[in-house]
Formats: C-alpha cells, sequence, structure tokens
C-alpha cells in the first residue's frame, strides 16, 4: 500500500486529495499544525481513515521526524498562507510559510529519502501582471502580492531541487478552483454563502471589491485528481491546470443571484476595504500540455460549480450548522 503524506489536509484541497487518494487505495498521512482552533470540519467524515500528525513548515525537525516515521512514497505541499489578502497584512509570516516552507520540505526530503516524489501548489496567482494571455508553463511571472510573490520562490526552489539533486519534484500551477469547502474568506464563497442568506431571508446586502476582476474558475475536486498524475509521470514536470474559459466576478455574481431568481444589482455594494493595493486583472490558464501529457479534462463547468456551492450554502444555513 503506498503511503502519501499532504500537508494542508484541513484545507479545501487537502481533504479533496485525501478522499481521492483514499478511494486509491492510499494510506494516508495527513500533518496538522499544533493550534487552539484546528478546523477538522473539512475531514471529519474521513478522520478514522487518516493518520494525523502534528508537524509545521516553520519546523524542519518536524517534517523530518515525520517523513523518518512514516516513510511516505508522495509528499503533497497544500500547507500555505493561501489567502491573498492576508499576505499584505502579513508578508513576512507569508514567505516564512508559504516559500521558505516549501525548502524546509524538500530538504527533508532530500536528507531523508530523495526516492519520494514530491508536489508542490503553484498558483496562477504568480502571473499576477500577466505577460500574455492565456497563461502556460512558459509565460514570465509577474507577482502582484506578497502572496504570489512567496509561490514563485516555492516554485523555483521546487525547480531548483528537482534539477540539483535529482528529485521527482513537481509544480502543478493551478488557477482558481472553488467548492462547497472554500473558506469563506474567499470571493466565490463570500458569494454563494451571501446569496443563500439573502434567499433565506437573513441578510439583504453583499459588500464586494472589484466586480471586473476575471478568473479561470474550475472544481477542486477536479483538480486534485491532477497532483496524481502529476506525480506518476516517469519524469517530473511543471503543468499549468486550469479550465481555459475565464469569468468576471461580477458574471459569478449574476450566475449566483440568478440561480435563486434574485438581481444581484439589489443587493451588491462595491466596499473600497474589499479592493487590494495591486489588483491582478486578468487569470486565463491554457492546460493544453496537461491534457496532452497527463489526458486531463476539467468535468464540472462553470455554471455547474456556482450552483453547486449555492446550493451546498442553502442546505448549511438550513441544518444550522458552523460554516467551514
Amino acid at each position: 500500500m503506498p503511503t502519501a503524506l499532504i500537508t494542508g489536509v484541513t484545507g479545501q484541497d487537502g481533504s479533496y486529495l485525501a478522499e481521492f487518494l483514499l478511494e486509491k487505495g492510499y494510506d494516508v498521512v495527513g500533518m496538522v499544525r499544533r493550534t487552539s482552533t484546528i478546523n477538522f470540519h473539512r475531514i471529519e467524515h474521513i478522520q478514522d481513515k487518516l493518520t494525523l500528525v502534528q508537524g509545521d513548515l516553520l519546523d524542519q525537525f518536524s517534517l523530518v521526524q515525520i517523513l523518518e516515521e512514516h516513510r511516505p512514497t508522495e509528499v503533497y505541499n497544500l500547507a500555505a498562507q493561501s489567502f491573498v489578502p492576508t499576505s499584505w497584512s502579513q508578508p513576512v509570516f507569508t514567505g516564512e510559510a508559504t516559500a521558505l516552507g516549501v525548502t524546509r520540505m524538500l530538504d527533508a526530503i532530500r536528507i531523508v529519502d530523495p526516492k519520494i516524489r514530491f508536489y508542490q501548489a503553484s498558483s496562477s496567482e504568480m502571473f499576477g501582471k500577466v505577460q500574455h494571455v492565456p497563461q502556460t508553463e512558459a509565460t514570465p511571472f509577474y507577482p502582484r502580492s506578497p502572496y504570489g510573490v512567496a509561490k514563485v520562490y516555492g516554485h523555483w526552489i521546487t525547480v531548483n531541487y528537482r534539477e540539483s539533486y535529482d528529485l521527482h519534484a513537481t509544480s502543478g500551477i493551478l488557477f482558481n478552483h472553488e467548492s462547497p469547502r472554500r473558506g469563506l474568506e474567499f470571493v466565490t464563497r463570500k458569494i454563494t454563502y451571501n446569496v443563500a442568506k439573502i434567499k433565506l431571508g437573513l441578510a439583504n446586502t453583499l459588500p464586494l471589491g472589484n466586480l471586473d476582476a476575471r478568473r479561470d474558475w474550475g472544481f477542486a475536486g477536479d483538480y486534485v485528481q491532477m497532483m496524481w498524475l502529476m506525480l506518476q509521470q516517469d519524469r517530473p514536470d511543471d503543468y499549468v491546470i486550469a479550465t481555459g474559459s475565464t469569468w468576471s466576478v461580477e458574471q459569478f455574481v449574476e450566475e449566483a443571484f440568478s440561480y435563486v431568481d434574485l438581481d444581484w444589482k439589489e443587493y451588491v455594494t462595491q466596499d473600497p476595504r474589499f479592493m487590494r493595493p495591486a489588483e491582478v486583472d486578468l487569470l486565463v490558464g491554457d492546460p493544453t500540455k496537461a491534457r496532452d501529457d497527463l489526458g486531463w479534462e476539467p468535468k464540472v463547468t462553470f455554471q455547474e460549480l456556482v450552483r453547486m456551492m449555492v446550493d451546498a450554502d442553502i442546505a448549511l444555513i438550513e441544518s444550522g450548522k458552523t460554516p467551514m
């Protein structure tokens, strides 16, 4: 039975990946930080099937210990300070976790077992002020936030360790991927959760930032399958994972409100507090390489994704459960 270590297992991507790997017959080890408010909501339905261990990307010794004890064949590094607005208020911590944390894990792998296959969660935010449309694996990076800068470091240190130490180290440059398990701080989930509240008569306004920003949105459950596929290849490489289509925040809002028969213009206001200091206006990926090399295609459409999230939030609110 192969063993996979997932950092960030309690997050959106970590929970979907853990489900996927369990179905593949893996022994899944999930790394969690020692905090007073660990949130297991996303993995509570599979928690008894996982081995949860304490570790931290800020503490290399803990990473070495985990690798030595559990001897994973694959490591998926999904942990990070992953919220772009927070990276402006906590830029140093973002660099420590999202950038240097990758180095600590790669070096732990080099020390303990260089045969471990490593996946790094890179991000479309690395493209930032885009130089080419659509973005491919060869598009130059121009990050526009401390988070994007940190992800660029994590990406290039993965390439560096791959070339310097002959590690099977791969980066997936994932464009925006959403789901009902997305955190409430992210704009897509903020929209669908508040649409559900408005539909149920529990709210009457939805303040948002830039409605013109355009993103390439896919379903997280589709995207984690690509993480696994990358590590099954004979040679490590980097891949853009995206739908190839782009939609504005306004279009996301319109789709969510129209799905519940409401006019978004009656509820949405623009609030300067939610504007970024440096905006990323347009992200759209070209997944040709992933499609040709790995045979991957996203299954869930943009409209299906929005409706899935609205339905889930309506059900969540009606159940009285605490949102993730």
